[in-house]
């Protein structure tokens, strides 16, 4: 296939080496002229390093710096690293969704966790962040080193009769995070990002036997390669003397690089090496190192498997459209800058009222007198001293500038967000109402919150990503190689832990011990707590949340007593009611059965003793009507007796009686007696 590109007639001559030093220095003359002096600057103020460029007058003679934004940064660099690795697991690793096997999991996160500590990450990563609060950025390199792992152990020896003490030795691949200072750091101009940038360079001093030892295990050529010329700017610490011996200046560049220079360079290196053919680009990713700004050690394409960089920078406080970030001493630069100001005036001010000044008539001294003023010191005068000598001063210095250094040191904690043991006055340290203090802290809180997400995001995880993938390339037979996601488990910083624990302490004192929700409550706030039995003590609470076995059992025979005591009861009741419905049915049947037999009595009685005949008809048509007829009279005398007043009994018997023939039937019983 044909190519995208012609070949530059402008690299037939150039070679690799010399283009990657010249993309490095194009950047860092763009570096120096834009971030070099403020940086600088950050690191006195940062370290309290007085410099003359740091003086506001001319006239300034004293040369103190105040603590109030070294205590900024480490108070910020502090919360980030307690909320990263305060409790222990800094990281987290999940499968691919369904996975049941969750085994190799477990294995790549307990691994990844015992190689970082035996690397230092932990130190590492606070450097970086060091080095984020002060200048803005925190920059980490990612480094593969190939190390003997030397352990004791014991060997049988003469058929296991005797035991030899030695030492086995194991080759094993170690991945390891140095950080980087901004001096040493150079990027594209334009890029945001270590990803987007056509690429980037470390240029640093290393000590001279680290590259020979690298080129006896082959990893570099083998070429001569002398001390370096001196070079300030890339010091960490430009105030202390430099040692100029035995060092190089290694330039290590990754990105890209065009492909033609890459296929000249490994044509010279191995002359029997055959280009690729087919379909190419114009840039390949690579990696470049070279030493004292012109000897070639190492060029190759990208040996990772991903093809990533070995980099990673995140920005303290992210600046639209620009790599260098926003730092803690940027943000409180001008109020440090105003309270340095401030105590020297008052400083000076101070030794010009406090120490001991004479005004003297210097025409009436002695030939060859030292005017000193000192304890136990004599002065010749020529007349009255009393009209020789006079103390001089400036007067007083205004007490003013307590209060105004007092304000100033409240700006820098206000721009930078820090907090020290004092609080910031009227917010945190009791003089405000709970509320104010909840708002305040909040704010804080949110800041750190912001930070903490944009470290964890650009720093944090890519690492952890890249470390791990470094790892199942170079040592595949002790790391599980698979499509892991990896987590950051960042928690709360110290100030946000103890403000959720004094929270959570005052729900607590709304509701009572019996409440489901107050174990839980306690637990989260032993969680909270930085104590070196936390654990311990969460164990306990969570044993003592479970039930006791017998006392369930216990609990259970009683909860089944009373259900069957309830079902007993529940039956009683239930029979008691079929009855009263079974005892209402029979006197229902009997009432509608009355009527009837008392109709059958009647008939009964009138039907009784009736001869044949014609005349049987007739008299029973005569008891029919009698009967009737006293049915009617009982009806009344009722319903006189309910609606009428009562009547005694001899007023009962004085009322006239219906006197009732011989043999007429009784209305409601059986005849009495009588003759037919």
């Amino acid at each position: 296939m044909t190519d995208l590109y012609e070949q530059d007639p402008l690299m037939v001559e150039e070679t690799i080496e010399d283009w990657v030093i010249t993309k490095c220095e194009d950047w860092r003359d763009y570096y120096e002229s834009n971030y070099e002096a403020r940086f600088e600057e950050y690191y006195r103020l940062w370290r309290g390093i007085w410099d003359p460029a740091d003086s506001e007058r001319r006239s300034e003679r004293s040369r103190i710096i105040s603590p109030a934004l070294q205590q900024a940064v480490e108070s910020n660099v502090a919360e980030l690293e307690e909320a990263t690795f305060g409790r222990g697991k800094w990281f987290d690793v999940s499968d691919n969704f369904g996975d049941s096997q969750k085994e190799d999991v477990l294995f790549l996160r307990n691994k990844l966790t015992e190689d970082f500590e035996n690397c230092m990450i932990r130190k590492s990563v606070a450097e970086c962040l060091i080095n984020a609060a002060v200048f803005g950025t925190g920059i980490g390199e990612i480094v593969i080193e190939e190390v003997k792992e030397m352990a004791p152990a014991t060997q049988p020896i003469m058929d296991g009769d005797l035991q030899a003490v030695g030492v086995n030795v194991t080759d094993r691949v170690k991945v390891k995070l140095k950080p980087v200072l901004p001096q040493n750091f150079l990027i594209d101009p334009v890029a945001t990002s270590v990803e987007d940038a056509l690429g980037v360079a470390i240029d640093e001093f290393v000590s001279l036997h680290q590259v020979e030892l690298l080129q006896e295990q082959g990893v570099y050529r083998d070429v001569y390669v002398g001390p370096a010329a001196p070079d300030t700017d890339l010091e960490p610490d430009q105030d202390i003397t430099i040692y100029n011996d035995d060092k190089v200046r290694l330039t290590k560049y990754y990105g890209l690089v065009p492909r033609e220079l890459l296929d000249s360079a490994l044509s010279e290196e191995d002359e029997e090496a055959v280009p690729e053919e087919g379909f190419k680009t114009k840039y390949v990713e690579a990696v470049v190192v070279v030493a004292n700004g012109g000897i070639l050690l190492k060029a190759e394409a990208n040996p990772y498997m991903m093809e990533d960089r070995p980099v990673v920078a995140f920005p303290w406080d992210v600046v639209p459209g620009r790599f260098w970030g926003r730092g803690v001493c940027e943000k409180g630069y001008n109020s440090q800058k105003a309270l340095d100001t401030e105590l020297r005036a008052r400083i000076d001010a101070l030794s010009l009222t406090i120490h001991p000044m004479m005004a003297i008539d210097a025409t009436r001294l002695p030939r060859g007198a030292k005017p000193e003023v000192r304890p136990g010191k004599m002065i010749l005068t020529n007349g009255d001293p009393r009209e020789v000598l006079q103390p001089f001063n400036f007067g007083q210095v205004s007490q003013i500038t307590f209060a105004q250094a007092g304000a100033l040191q409240q700006m820098v904690q206000q721009a930078t967000g820090a907090v020290d043991s004092a609080g910031i006055a009227g917010s945190v340290n009791g003089e405000a109402t709970a509320a104010g203090i909840s708002m305040s802290l909040g704010a804080i809180i949110k800041r750190h919150k912001r930070t903490l997400i944009n470290f964890q995001q650009s720093f944090l995880i890519p690492f952890v990503k890249k470390a791990a993938h470094r790892y199942m390339q170079f040592d595949p037979e002790s790391y599980p190689v698979a499509d892991y996601k990896f987590n950051a488990s960042s928690t709360l910083g110290i100030i946000a832990r103890e403000y959720e624990v004094t929270q959570l302490v005052q729900l607590l004192q709304t509701m009572g011990k019996d409440s489901p929700l107050y174990n839980t409550l306690i637990q989260s706030v032993v969680d909270n707590m930085n104590l070196s039995n936390r654990e311990e003590l969460l164990a306990a609470l969570a044993q003592a949340s479970q039930p006791n076995p017998q006392q369930q059992q216990m609990a259970q025979a009683a909860q089944q007593a009373q259900m069957a005591f309830q079902q007993s009861q529940t039956a009683a009741l239930s029979a008691q009611a079929q009855e009263s419905q079974a005892r209402a049915a029979k006197l229902a049947a009997e009432a509608q059965a009355v009527p009837q037999e008392l109709e059958i009595d009647k008939i009964n009685a009138i039907t009784r003793n009736l001869k044949e005949g014609d005349a049987e008809d007739k008299e029973f048509e005569r008891r029919m009507k009698v009967a009737e007829t006293l049915l009617k009279e009982k009806q009344i005398e009722g319903k006189t007796n309910v609606n009428g007043p009562r009547t005694t009994p001899a007023a009962a018997e004085s009322q006239p009686r219906i006197q009732q023939p011989m043999g007429a039937p009784r209305p409601f019983g059986t005849p009495t007696g009588g003759t037919q």
